[in-house]
C-alpha cells in the first residue's frame, strides 16, 4: 500500500518532521550513491591493469617514458618452451605471456631469429614485450639458413599454432596478432604481412630482403634500420623495404644511430620504446602510446634519423 505523508491544512498542528526527516535520509543515500560511483569510476580509470570502457583491448596503465622504457612492464611474465619435436611449420620456441588472466585475452607476437641465428638472438623481446601485456613466440626456424618468404611462412604458422594448440591459445585473441624479426626473420616479417593481411602490426629489425616492393601489404609496418649496417645496409635495405610500402599505409622508418646489423640482438631500449608504442597503438589499438610515434621521434644519440606518416589512421 502507498503511503502518504500526513496532510497538513491550514492551522494544523501535524508534526511535519518525520517528512524533513525522510527527505533528509533521501539525500543523505543520493549522496553516498554518488560518491560510491564517483569512487569506483575513478578506479575503473586509473586502477592498475584495468582497459577503459571504450576500448576493450587496451591494457595496463596509462604509459609513460619511463614505462616503455623499463627492462620490465606492469605484468609478471610466465614461460613455456615448445619442442620443435611437438609443431609442425616451424622449428618451436618459446612463448612468454602475462601471468595474470584478469584482464582478459592479450594480443599475440611471433618473433623470428635472422639467417644462421637462433631464437637466442632475439629471447631478450620476449619477456620485455609480453610484459607489456602481450603473448610473446620468439621462435626456432626449420634451419638456420632458411630465407625470408620460408621465415614468414613459419611466423604464420607460429601464430596458428598459438591461437589453435599452444597452452596459453585461451589467453589470447586471434583477431590481434603481430609479427617481429631480425635480418632475414625482418624481411619474413614482410612476408608474413604480404601473405596474411589481418595482422595487425609488423616490425622488421634491420632487415634483409631481396624483394623491395610490397603494394600488396595493408600492415602498419615499422622498419628499423641501423646506420652501421654493413650486413644490410639502410641504403639497400632498410630504406627500400620502407620506401616499397604503400605511401597510405600506418609505416614508420626508424634509423639506431651509433649501430650495427646486431644491434637487435642485444637488449635496447629504443627498439623495446618503440616497438613496444607500435604494438600497443596497432595491436591493441591504444591511442595512449599515439604520443611516443607522433610527431616523429627527433634525430638524438640514439635515432639518427626518422620518416613516417602523422597523425596514424588505422
Amino acid at each position: 500500500m502507498q503511503q502518504h505523508p500526513p496532510t497538513r491544512t491550514a492551522g494544523s498542528t501535524a508534526n511535519p518532521l518525520p517528512l524533513r526527516a525522510g527527505r533528509s535520509r533521501t539525500r543523505r543515500i543520493a549522496g553516498l550513491a554518488a560518491t560510491v560511483a564517483a569512487v569506483v569510476g575513478l578506479t575503473t580509470l586509473t586502477g592498475p591493469g584495468v582497459h577503459a570502457a571504450d576500448n576493450p583491448y587496451q591494457r595496463g596503465p596509462a604509459p609513460t617514458d619511463s614505462s616503455i622504457e623499463a627492462l620490465r612492464g606492469p605484468y609478471a611474465v610466465s614461460e613455456i618452451s615448445v619442442s620443435s619435436l611437438s609443431v609442425t611449420g616451424f622449428g618451436g620456441g618459446t612463448i612468454y605471456y602475462p601471468t595474470s588472466t584478469a584482464d582478459g585475452t592479450f594480443g599475440a607476437i611471433a618473433v623470428s631469429p635472422g639467417y644462421t641465428a637462433y631464437q637466442s638472438s632475439i629471447a631478450w623481446l620476449g619477456p620485455r614485450l609480453a610484459s607489456q601485456g602481450f603473448v610473446v613466440f620468439t621462435i626456432d626456424t626449420n634451419t638456420t639458413l632458411d630465407q625470408p618468404a620460408s621465415r614468414g611462412d613459419q611466423l604464420l604458422a607460429a601464430l596458428d599454432y598459438l591461437t589453435g594448440r599452444s597452452a596459453v591459445r585461451s589467453r589470447i585473441d586471434s583477431s590481434r596478432l603481430g609479427v617481429m624479426g631480425h635480418s632475414m626473420g625482418g624481411g619474413g616479417t614482410l612476408e608474413a604481412a604480404k601473405k596474411r593481411s589481418s595482422l595487425r602490426a609488423a616490425v622488421p629489425l634491420t632487415p634483409w630482403n631481396l624483394d623491395k616492393t610490397w603494394p600488396e601489404v595493408r600492415t602498419p609496418t615499422l622498419v628499423f634500420g641501423a646506420d652501421g649496417d654493413t650486413v644490410a645496409p639502410v641504403a639497400t635495405h632498410a630504406k627500400p623495404l620502407y620506401n616499397g610500402l604503400p605511401s597510405s599505409l600506418d609505416r614508420a622508418y626508424l634509423e639506431l644511430n651509433n649501430a650495427t646489423h646486431f644491434t637487435p640482438n642485444s637488449s635496447n631500449t629504443t627498439i623495446a620504446k618503440y616497438s613496444i608504442s607500435w604494438l600497443k597503438r596497432f595491436i591493441d589499438k591504444d591511442t595512449r602510446y599515439e604520443q611516443f610515434l607522433c610527431p616523429l621521434p627527433r634525430p638524438s644519440l640514439t635515432i639518427e634519423e626518422s620518416r613516417g606518416n602523422c597523425p596514424h589512421t588505422s
